[in-house]
């Protein structure tokens, strides 16, 4: 049997692989000693072989995962059947955006339709638990809290006889494990800790719902491999200077990956948006130039959104280029179409394009709408007043279509408002060019 030395605090018994001045248990000084300990292997010599031989799947009974409802619509539609059994839900996003927010709401949801829900906080301690449960009115008997910084303690909430059908872990970062080497939020850490709490949730059927950090490149922070592990990735993303904040799906087994739902943050928590195709519009003047009217398409619905262009004059030896909502380089490639296609010097201009209301998409069907805004404010011309675009630009300066052409066209209608532009009406820039402002 292989030994290794760790590091025992006197005071409180907690262990550490390295030696450091306080302990972060007990908040000592000087308290850690060396001690000797076993290492085991990971297979002793001589073990049994496994019994666990391959079976037929057809030969297996069907189980009777019975999905249990959120008590949130939207969100059982975003996640495909509600809470199943026994799955593991991975949640990012930045800090201070909602995560701990809309949890604590799901679980206030779950014990007030007599489920039992466990949040487990290694963050915030039960009395600041407390208050914003009841700041967002759900405090009840069903709803349990546990503040810890160890994964013995999420375990132990599992390995009870009447196991939680919920189980909120807030965040997996700020646990320990005492299998793992390193400390809370390490790869290592990340890694063992995922693994306990996921193989037993499997077993007892709980679900589980794991909050992670995110990095400053907005990707959840830890081993890839924590995506992997899990049956749901989860994003909750949003300006924190505007009020709306989107719930987007990457990765669902047991339901649709694109989805999302758009959430509002008011005082008494996350409130869903029920019909967002024209919440991201806001007030709009459509007699200003350099607005031009997007039917954009995220996940698998349609929005209507304003995209604002500015070009002005620049006092700059190189002029400023800049973006929000969308790539800035996407940008910077439209620039450089219109001015190789529609013969534009815009080397003297500086450019802004932005996407009201606080949405950020990738759609590639924006393109259409961000030149004829730009061509919009260029010209110092206000588009038609009812009009609205999609379609993608190529380098060659043509319009091709884009996908889900029949849900934007019947939601652009619905809305009361005339495509003016895309694929099928504007061939190439200079069509849309001669058709907004007649020059050639």
């Amino acid at each position: 049997m292989k030994t290794k030395e760790i590091f025992r605090c006197s005071n409180c018994g907690a262990r550490t692989p390295r030696w450091q001045g306080q302990c972060l248990q007990c908040k000592e000084w000087n308290t850690l000693e060396p001690v000797t300990v076993e290492s085991k292997s990971s297979r002793p010599v001589g073990a049994a072989a496994s019994t666990n031989a391959p079976r037929p799947l057809e030969d297996l009974k069907a189980e009777n995962l019975q999905a249990r409802p959120t008590g949130i619509e939207a969100l059982d539609n975003l996640l495909g059947k509600g809470l199943v059994p026994g799955a593991a839900i991975l949640l990012g996003g930045e800090p201070g955006i909602g995560k701990s927010t809309l949890l604590l709401q799901l679980a206030g949801t779950q014990a007030g339709r007599g489920n039992s829900a466990v949040y487990l906080s290694g963050e915030e301690s039960l009395p600041q638990l407390k208050s914003r449960a009841k700041r967002l009115g759900l405090l009840g008997p069903g709803l349990m809290a546990v503040s810890t910084n160890k994964v013995e303690d999420a375990l132990a909430v599992l390995d009870g006889p009447n196991p939680p059908e919920l189980l909120i872990v807030d965040s997996v970062q700020t646990l320990a494990s005492p299998l793992a080497d390193g400390i809370p939020g390490s790869v290592s850490q990340v890694r063992a800790v995922s693994a306990e709490l996921v193989e037993k949730t499997k077993k007892t059927g709980t679900t589980l719902i794991l909050v992670g950090h995110v990095t400053k490149d907005g990707q959840i922070a830890g081993p890839k491999l924590l995506e992997h592990m899990v049956d749901t990735v989860l994003y909750l993303e949003g300006d924190r200077k505007h009020f709306s904040r989107i719930l987007r799906v990457l990765k669902n087994r047991f339901g649709p990956s694109d989805e999302l739902v758009v959430f509002v943050m008011e005082q008494e928590g996350l409130r869903v948006v029920e019909d967002p195709s024209t919440f991201f519009l806001g007030q709009r003047d459509p007699s200003l130039s350099g607005t031009a009217m997007a039917m954009a398409v995220d996940g698998q619905r349609p929005f209507a959104v304003e995209v604002q262009a500015l070009v002005s004059k620049t006092f700059l030896t190189i002029p400023r280029r800049t973006a929000l909502g969308f790539d800035t380089n996407r940008l910077n490639l439209l620039l450089a179409v219109l001015e190789k296609r529609l013969r534009l010097n815009l080397s003297g201009y500086d450019i802004y394009a932005k996407i009201s209301g606080g949405l950020a998409t990738r759609d590639p069907g924006l393109d259409l709408a961000v030149v004829a805004a730009v061509l919009s404010s260029f010209y110092d011309q206000p588009l038609p007043e009812s009009s609205v675009f999609w379609g993608e630009i190529d380098l060659n300066g043509q319009v091709r279509p884009v996908s889900a052409h029949e849900t934007r066209l019947k939601q652009a209608m619905r809305l009361g408002h005339d495509p003016t532009c895309h694929a099928d009406t504007c061939a190439t820039l200079a069509d849309l060019q001669r058709t907004l402002f007649g020059k050639s």
